[in-house]
């Protein structure tokens, strides 16, 4: 039979079967497209966001698996105070505590845990941030067991479930960063060292449960549910609750609000905290190839008030003292030779009468539940204050930033430690924060100072 019959033969035998005869369907393009239909962009992932103030500059993890994402920080600074505190004693920073000595600030080990859809988070805090952050959380001091020592060695801990819903939705509980004042809980990640008062002075943790919603791949929908504002425990009986808008339209714009509102005055059931954060971040300059490479700035302003329980937003018809919050900070920070050197001119003010957010000078040991005689946080106690700042960092690749900066801070009234400190000559006397018979701290007000940090972060 010749080949020609061979042929004609089989396609008989495809007709009788009742198919056509055609060439095999390519199916790649339908994978493909699929594939596409089925796979979601990542929040934030279309563009590069590493230049971001408060946001971490590292593209890639040291210990990254299926399972796990480690983490290691370290913060050391020396911090030379021209006012020569006699005590070394710094007062009025939540980033350091200490001069004319080398310090660890923190020390922090741990990471993000992954696995199907559980999450969890977990990073230590070691070193200065054990001691300087529960003492500015007054919640302790409501019942017993101590919410201090519970939590002194953990900056974040939390777990949660992600949904594979719009282009995510997660669900945490624990303790976990609050970002009000848009600067971060860890210098490594900042443009400066010492924030001013709208970051210092804003929550940096929150301990509670929060929801986070991403409708689309360029916004953010957050929701809290907490004890309180930067509180281990609650102040009262409500919670505190709040919600943040993040949206990055581009690579070179960040747009954040956070807004608050809680009950957060310890043993006064009725005074209700109302506070919004606000930031832009813009990055205007992007050369590579340029010898200044880079350059971005970002503004900040917060907004909030108390009312109840004998104080209110503003003076009432019952003459209540006015107690509010209002601050605002701007940066710019230029960068050079391919991002290994980088610039940052900043600084901002605040005015809070009643000082309901201003950290507690820890005279005689005071903390922020002992309260202190020598500096008085009462209805219609005036507090205003302004800062600035000037920032060289060197970073010779993304794990380590060599920083020197020098801060100018000031106040209208004496609130900074001055030459003879805030330290009786013998040492505390008495409970934390008592009077000592025959003696009153040194304070001045202004500050200026120099800080040397090495920061790392793995």
């Amino acid at each position: 039979m010749t080949h020609r019959s061979w042929v004609i033969m089989a396609m008989l035998a495809v007709v009788a079967s009742g198919r056509a005869p055609a060439q095999q369907p390519d199916t790649t393009q339908a994978t493909d497209s699929s594939a596409k239909k089925k796979a979601k962009a990542q929040p934030f992932a279309f563009a590069d966001f590493t230049w971001l103030n408060g946001n971490s500059r590292q593209t890639e993890s040291v210990l990254d698996t299926k399972a796990f994402t480690g983490e290691f920080r370290a913060d050391v600074s020396y911090i030379g105070d021209f006012n020569h505190p006699s005590d070394h004693t710094l007062v009025g920073s939540s980033e350091s505590g200490r001069t004319s000595e080398i310090q660890v600030q923190q020390l922090g080990i741990g990471g993000d845990f992954h696995y199907g859809n559980a999450r969890g988070r977990l990073m230590t805090q070691f070193g200065m941030y054990s001691t300087m952050t529960p003492r500015n959380d007054a919640s302790p001091g409501r019942g017993q067991w101590d919410l201090s020592d519970a939590y002194r060695y953990l900056s974040e801990a939390s777990g949660g479930y992600h949904w594979d819903a719009m282009h995510g939705i997660n669900l945490d509980a624990g303790i976990f960063m609050s970002y009000i004042g848009l600067f971060s809980y860890y210098n490594y990640d900042n443009w400066a060292y010492q924030p001013s008062y709208v970051s210092s002075n804003t929550p940096w943790f929150f301990n509670g449960i929060r929801v986070q919603t991403f409708p689309t791949d360029r916004l953010k929908i957050e929701y809290w549910l907490i004890n309180g504002w930067q509180s281990y425990g609650m102040f009262n009986e409500a919670p505190g609750v709040g919600v943040q808008l993040l949206w990055r339209p581009n690579g070179a714009w960040s747009l954040v609000s956070n807004d608050y509102v809680g009950k957060d005055a310890l043993a006064i059931p009725d005074r209700t905290r109302i506070h919004s954060d606000n930031s832009i971040q813009l990055k205007y300059f992007d050369d590579p190839q340029s010898t200044l490479d880079k350059a971005a700035f970002s503004f900040t302003l917060d907004v909030g008030c108390e009312t109840g329980g004998g104080v209110s937003c503003a003076h009432d018809a019952s003459l209540a003292p006015a107690q509010y919050f209002l601050g605002a900070m701007l940066y710019n920070r230029v960068w050079f030779a391919h991002d290994k050197l980088a610039v940052t001119i900043g600084g901002g003010g605040m005015n809070n009468p009643g000082r309901y957010l201003v950290l507690l000078p820890p005279i005689n040991g005071a903390t922020a539940f002992t309260g202190t005689p020598y500096f008085t946080e009462n209805p219609g106690s005036t507090f205003k204050a302004w800062d600035g700042s000037a920032t060289l960092d060197y970073m010779p690749d993304q794990f380590v930033t060599f920083r020197a900066e020098l801060d100018h801070r000031a106040a209208n009234v004496p609130y900074f430690a001055g030459p003879d400190g805030v330290t009786p000559p013998n040492g505390n006397v008495g409970a934390p924060g008592s009077t000592v018979p025959g003696w009153t701290p040194d304070l001045v007000k202004q500050e200026t100072r120099l800080n040397f940090a090495l920061l790392v972060k793995m």
